[in-house]
């Protein structure tokens, strides 16, 4: 797990506490968890991700040492705002964002809405919105509510992912009453209409095996997004980064191939 103590602070604009931190140097790349999951989801990537980039990551406010907030600016578009407020205390105008499953929910409303504060920008594991994208199956939603850790984790890998690696990914710091929350902005996102102003190069990753967000979902978003690239991972779930060394590679190599401007 990582060191809290090299965390530092950013005020959201509505005043809530963030929590935030940095490893590496190079280009800023800005990593945003999914639902409910706080910064320590990236750790295993940090060592890799930073011999090549400033890498930022930042606890969603009602996880890790962020504060709660109130109970209305829980969105999507609302926590883009938290990740600009977190670029704007670590002193980076523009970065490179990498979101996963509801991270790249909000990655697309930083591109969407805050163009200008984003570089390169990956999406994976991740859907414009539920309503309007490709549904999980019926099994695959019994078993993520059936709170069986086996069932879940089957979700998420294939194989064996180091312990530690999994227990990080699914850390549970966040309150019941902030994941009810986290849980409701996820299902309310729907960008759908929007992905087409997308400028920023983009790359969609995600697992052909994701039972969680089923990968018709980036092919749509691919679509959608004009020159995006899509990278399928044969056999990949839903936590694929933590399997799959080929898929940090390729975001690597993307986003040395579009640098910052």
């Amino acid at each position: 797990m990582h060191d809290r103590s090299l965390q530092q602070l950013a005020a959201a604009p509505d005043g809530t506490h963030l929590s935030w931190r940095e490893a590496g140097s190079g280009e800023p790349l800005l990593l945003i968890s999914g639902q409910a999951v706080d910064s320590s989801s990236w750790d295993a990537l940090l060592p890799s991700l930073g011999r090549h980039f400033r890498v930022i990551t930042f606890d969603h406010r009602g996880t890790g040492q962020s504060s709660i907030g109130p109970d209305e600016a829980y969105s999507t578009a609302g926590f883009a705002r938290d990740a600009v407020a977190v670029l704007d205390a670590a002193g980076v105008g523009r970065a490179h964002v990498y979101g996963h499953s509801m991270g790249g929910r909000v990655a697309q409303w930083m591109a969407i809405d805050h163009p200008d504060r984003l570089g390169s920008l990956v999406l994976g594991a991740t859907t414009a919105g539920d309503r309007r994208g490709v549904p999980r199956s019926q099994q695959a939603t019994a078993d993520l509510a059936s709170g069986d850790p086996d069932l879940i984790a089957k979700l998420f890998f294939r194989s064996g992912t180091r312990r530690e690696d999994a227990e990080a990914f699914f850390n549970q710091s966040a309150s019941r009453h902030a994941r009810r929350l986290h849980l409701a902005a996820s299902r309310n996102h729907d960008a759908w209409d929007s992905l087409h102003l997308i400028a920023a190069p983009t790359l969609v990753i995600h697992g052909t095996d994701d039972e969680m967000t089923p990968p018709g979902n980036a092919e749509r978003i691919a679509a959608a997004i004009p020159n995006a690239e899509l990278m399928l991972l044969q056999a990949a779930r839903h936590g694929y980064y933590l399997e799959e060394s080929e898929a940090t590679a390729h975001v690597i190599g993307f986003l040395q191939r579009n640098p910052l401007q």
